[in-house]
């Protein structure tokens, strides 16, 4: 048996050896092997770290009496609905503002660019038989 007690690992070879090509201690397993094991254990690590930390995006939108419209109040972050709900509450409804809330996933939202909202919301030029207007009354039809 060697000083250090592992019978298998020469006395002269237990200690703090590494190769000189790529400073990788003796008995440890080559990059190589390393990269053949790492991807099954990486990817599940990895795995149970998103699980964690992926809560989807939510947008909060509160109506803050009756008759009125919801207004958006803002982002949070939550697991699931009912989750981001009753966050939601507790953000943005503290002071009794609110009656009732709408939490909507944010990439269930689709949005126009405002940075393009030029060419979004002009309206066409020659176009004008979109609107009524453009038309005249026919003579020969009554209660028009």
């Amino acid at each position: 048996m060697t000083p250090h007690g592992n019978p298998e690992v020469p006395a002269s070879s237990a200690g703090e050896v590494t190769s000189t090509a790529a400073k990788v201690p003796v008995g440890a397993p080559t990059p190589e092997a390393a990269s053949s094991e790492a991807p099954a254990a990486k990817e599940a690590t990895e795995a149970k770290a998103t699980d964690r930390n992926a809560w989807g995006l939510w947008e909060v939108f509160v109506r803050s009496s009756r008759g009125l419209s919801h207004v958006h109040a803002g982002s949070l972050h939550a697991p699931d609905a009912a989750m981001a709900l009753r966050n939601a509450r507790d953000l943005y409804t503290r002071r009794n503002e609110g009656v009732s809330i709408w939490v909507v996933p944010a990439d269930a939202i689709a949005a126009s660019d405002p940075d393009s909202k030029g060419a979004f919301f002009e309206s066409p030029q020659g176009k004008d038989y979109r609107h009524a207007t453009y038309y005249t009354k026919s003579e020969g039809v009554k209660h028009l």
